[in-house]
């Protein structure tokens, strides 16, 4: 599997990567591949089918200069900021495969990511000032793509499917500041069972592990050992600027 690492980009360049790297695995063009990247700024993010006024606090958002974006995989409403950590894989669907439906591919690639996150923090959890590792909840998969330390969630994600290839993203919470989540978005509709109705500031929480760490960890876990070098960068660009900047599409719901 090939590896890319995107430098800081704005908004929708970052959401275009995703489909366009998905086109390019389709179209015979592209590789398996699993992407990382860091937001540097903060902006929302709703599921492709979530509408906008039910998801998230619209008038938050404007007041602190908070765009609004869409992605073309389904799930719920994120809020992406510095501290948190997007990955992204592109894989090939088999019919002998994991891949070859949604509930084995949701179950396949979250175990596979709850193993590469747990091994990290059994390695580097240490108590404040260095001494004895403290205790750690065991990382667990709730819902059906929610990575949890105990009953908190630190990571969703969220699955979009073509013929051959599919993607699957989410995003990891690091080291955000996750007061901004429930000043910016609204109580979903939506809810998983185990979240019991909780408040966003009762319901999330850091994983505080380096991103360093963890993209070393995941990208082992798959086996990215080599570099994209030839990503779909006109296409990217392309569904950017015509798509992803488009209100008509980022409001369409």
């Amino acid at each position: 599997m090939k590896r890319l690492d995107l430098p800081p980009l704005p908004p929708a360049t970052q959401l275009a990567a995703d489909e366009a790297l998905l086109n390019s695995g389709e179209s015979g063009a592209g590789e398996e591949t699993l992407v990382f990247w860091e937001p540097r700024e903060t902006f929302v993010v709703v599921g492709y089918a979530n509408k906008v006024a039910t998801e998230v606090n619209i008038a938050a958002c404007e007041k602190n200069g908070v765009p609004i974006f869409r992605r073309c995989s389904g799930g719920g409403t994120v809020v992406q900021m510095s501290g948190g950590l997007n990955y992204s894989l592109i894989l090939r669907i088999d019919e002998n495969a994991p891949t070859r439906n949604i509930t084995t591919a949701n179950q396949f690639i979250m175990e596979k990511n709850r193993a590469a996150i747990e091994a990290v923090g059994r390695v580097t959890l240490c108590a404040p000032g260095g001494g004895q590792r403290t205790a750690r909840p065991t990382i667990s998969v709730r819902g059906h793509t929610d990575l949890c330390l105990g009953d908190v969630k630190f990571a969703g994600n969220s699955q979009r499917r073509r013929k051959n290839f599919l993607l699957f993203h989410g995003t990891l919470l690091l080291d955000c500041d996750l007061n901004l989540i429930g000043e910016l978005l609204l109580m979903p509709l939506l809810q998983p069972d185990y979240r019991a109705r909780r408040p966003h500031e009762e319901f999330v929480t850091n994983l505080n592990l380096p991103a360093a760490a963890v993209k070393a960890a995941l990208a082992k876990e798959w086996n990215a050992t080599e570099e994209l070098k030839n990503p779909p960068l006109e296409e990217i660009s392309k569904l950017a600027k015509e798509k992803y900047s488009a209100r008509e599409w980022n409001f369409k719901f």
